[in-house]
């Protein structure tokens, strides 16, 4: 156990536990890890230049979950099928101005969270749930066939400073949910584990004060020898107190304490966690939303996961405005594939190759609709989007099959990624500028 332990440290902050003491001292790991060429330059070491660079909480599943089937765009045609539960009743949400209506769990949202939701209308042109791995690197469709969550870390990890570029997935429910990075599988980290991990009466977060007192001895020997004036007056600016310091164990402390479990509830606390301590630009989750819903009487389990679901992301808003990061993280989610809306789904769903719902909530997004729906074959799918509206149009520029890259690209642009890079990463697909902010 101490060994696994000691390996997940590792794994989190970095050889020598860099993280930890960027985390004890106030000072970026990029300083510690060559403190005597930083403290040396004539200016501060830089700290980003991009200034739209946002945390990400992504939300991936490979069972294919109904959320397409309770947002708005679906109750525009009487024939598609929704839960009938009472709960999950119609009811009519605001976004950017704009009235829509959608099952009610998504209209009891705040409206400030409401303001920065987006509601995506996507083809992820499959309907096989292995594939989940192929659709988060947008069907194939991306540079070295990297996975938009790991495109996403790499270039956000920078701006951000934290510990490791890498995503950390603290949600996977099957091997399909697994994250790649540079064509290297990583590992889960359970929420239990970082719990485990960080709280126990040995662990890193009881001993942040002797690591800031020991780093920073460490860090004025070379001050006092060898640093510019700008170097001193930037550790100056950025180191942190011992009461400071004593602040952010506790609190994190109690953070990871109130961790029971693996559920979507603890993986909220555990992404936001891992983003106080600067140790990854991306997290990934898995919220249930209605599972693998062939055999759904009534749509019972759909109904009872989806106000379970939309209530975690309520409660994930509220954790990052309570910690000062409402304005620094943005949610997005992308799933293998959606479900039948059409007559006789009330017992249950099939899979759904034209129409997937993608939700982000965020700064970067203004709140609406993006793309719609269709009758396509016997079931729905997702209508080709018009780039200069957003509106789902059969006469949309952008075909219906090409939504899923547009959304690739659209989510790096939201960050702030440069418009060359986006090209070279996706080379397909467009940037949907109405849904930016």
């Amino acid at each position: 156990m101490i060994h696994r332990r000691q390996l997940l440290l590792s794994t989190l902050f970095g050889a020598g536990c860099v993280g930890l003491r960027a985390l004890a001292t106030g000072l970026p790991a990029s300083l510690l890890l060559d403190p005597r060429r930083a403290l040396a330059q004539t200016t501060p070491p830089p700290c980003g230049s991009n200034p739209k660079a946002q945390f990400v909480v992504f939300l991936t599943s490979g069972n294919g979950d109904p959320i397409n089937a309770s947002v708005p765009g679906t109750y525009e045609d009487a024939k598609i099928v929704h839960s009938p539960d009472p709960s999950m009743a119609p009811a009519t949400l605001t976004l950017q101005g704009q009235k829509h209506t959608a099952a009610a769990p998504w209209a009891a949202l705040p409206q400030a969270v409401l303001d920065r939701t987006c509601f995506w209308h996507l083809m992820t042109g499959t309907p096989v749930h292995p594939k989940e791995p192929d659709v988060l690197k947008l069907m194939d469709s991306t540079l070295a066939n990297e996975m938009l969550p790991s495109i996403l870390a790499k270039q956000l990890a920078p701006c951000l400073g934290t510990v490791q570029a890498q995503p950390i997935s603290v949600g996977a429910s099957s091997p399909s949910e697994a994250l790649s990075y540079g064509g290297q599988a990583l590992p889960i980290i359970p929420a239990l584990a970082l719990r485990a991990t960080l709280t126990s009466p040995a662990g890193a977060l009881t001993k942040l004060q002797p690591l800031r007192d020991q780093t920073l001895n460490d860090i004025y020997a070379l001050y006092r020898s060898g640093a510019s004036p700008a170097g001193r007056a930037y550790v100056d600016s950025l180191v942190t107190s011992q009461l400071q310091v004593r602040d952010i164990s506790q609190a994190l402390l109690g953070q990871l304490a109130s961790i029971k479990d693996n559920s979507a509830a603890s993986q909220v606390t555990a992404a936001v966690t891992l983003f106080q301590m600067k140790v990854t630009p991306v997290v990934a989750i898995h919220i249930p939303f209605g599972g693998d819903n062939h055999r759904d009487v009534g749509l019972a389990a759909e109904t009872a996961q989806t106000v379970s679901g939309v209530a975690t992301i309520a409660s994930l808003m509220a954790q990052l405005a309570s910690a000062g990061l409402a304005d620094q993280v943005t949610f997005m989610s992308l799933n293998v594939f959606g479900r039948t809306l059409g007559p006789g789904n009330v017992d249950g769903r099939n899979h759904n190759q034209s129409h997937q719902v993608s939700i982000t909530i965020g700064k970067p997004f203004r709140g609406g609709v993006i793309g719609g729906v269709a009758p396509v074959g016997p079931d729905y799918g997702a209508l080709p989007i018009d780039s200069k509206t957003g509106q789902g149009t059969a006469s949309g520029d952008i075909a219906a099959v090409d939504t899923l890259t547009s959304y690739g690209r659209t989510m790096l642009a939201a960050v702030g990624i440069d418009p060359g890079v986006i090209a070279a990463q996706i080379p397909a697909g467009q940037v949907i500028a109405p849904a930016l902010a």
